[in-house]
């Protein structure tokens, strides 16, 4: 899948380095725990490559660092890159434009050993924050990827809610704690949704009066990457959930009431994370 790219907010790291440089030290998932903390975590594309070095945080990161949370010098933070980076370090020096941050440490490397679940929804006519509620839940729940589908009841989606969109993953990966960012990709059709369908060993489309998806799930083979598919306001057309069946995705019921499209689709990601941890614990 193609990832909408971030905007840079940062500067390339700073030339000072106190000691030789080290490759990341490699780490579980497990580790991640070891990092909820009381320190304040930050996001920064460039990490110090090793301890005593430094990189210089700036944009917002760096608004949100000093004049919100109003850190000051020798105030220790943790940074982190989206890709499993992190590292503690010390604010050492700040200026009108922005933070210089060395490591306290070497920087870990947290690799990712769980199950990944891509989720389709068309949410692009949602209105009053409430994409920006599935985009932040979705990345709560850790969702590999969250993709915007464009049906005949929700054709588009603006350029400028996608940008908010980005900025709504990162202040969630930072509040729950997770360093592997969510990848928002970019709006999708139907048709070419198709052929992920047909390629996905685990595929799950929200369908009223379908069979339970805890049903569902019992019968079902767990894969190490899987996908679910959520309709719009109004549901998917007939002639689309054929072509999406018909590409080998499994109808699962969410109950008998009619759910929103940012509720069916937390409903649907929490009970397919929920399975798939109950899994892995058991292996």
């Amino acid at each position: 899948m193609q990832a909408l790219s971030w905007s840079p907010r940062f500067a390339v790291a700073v030339n000072r380095s106190c000691r030789k440089a080290s490759s990341f030290q490699a780490f579980s998932s497990d580790s991640s725990n070891q990092s909820r903390g009381g320190l304040p975590r930050f996001f920064s594309d460039v990490l110090p490559p090793s301890k005593g070095s430094a990189v210089r945080v700036q944009g917002d990161e760096f608004w949100h660092m000093t004049k919100v949370l109003r850190l000051n010098t020798d105030d220790r933070i943790e940074l982190f890159n989206g890709k499993g980076g992190l590292v503690k370090g010390c604010i050492e020096s700040i200026d009108r434009t922005g933070a210089d941050v060395v490591a306290l440490e070497n920087p870990k490397l947290v690799s990712t050993n769980t199950t990944q679940w891509h989720v389709f929804a068309a949410f692009g006519t949602l209105k009053g924050g409430r994409s920006d509620w599935l985009i932040e839940k979705c990345t709560e729940l850790g969702a590999s990827s969250v993709t915007p589908l464009l049906t005949e009841r929700s054709p588009s989606i603006s350029d400028n809610r996608v940008d908010r969109l980005q900025r709504v993953i990162l202040a969630a990966a930072k509040q729950c704690q997770r360093l592997h960012e969510m990848t928002l990709n970019p709006p999708l059709k139907v048709r070419d949704l198709l052929p992920i369908v047909s390629q996905s060993k685990l595929c799950f489309i929200a369908a009223a009066e379908a069979t339970p998806v805890l049903n569902v799930l019992t019968l079902s083979k767990r894969e190490s990457v899987g996908s679910i598919i959520v309709g719009p306001e109004g549901d998917f057309t007939e002639t689309e959930v054929k072509l999406i069946l018909e590409a080998g995705a499994t109808a699962v019921g969410l109950g008998p009431h009619r759910l929103r499209v940012e509720t069916a689709t937390i409903a649907l990601l929490a009970t397919t994370m929920l399975w798939s941890d109950t899994w892995r614990s058991t292996i």
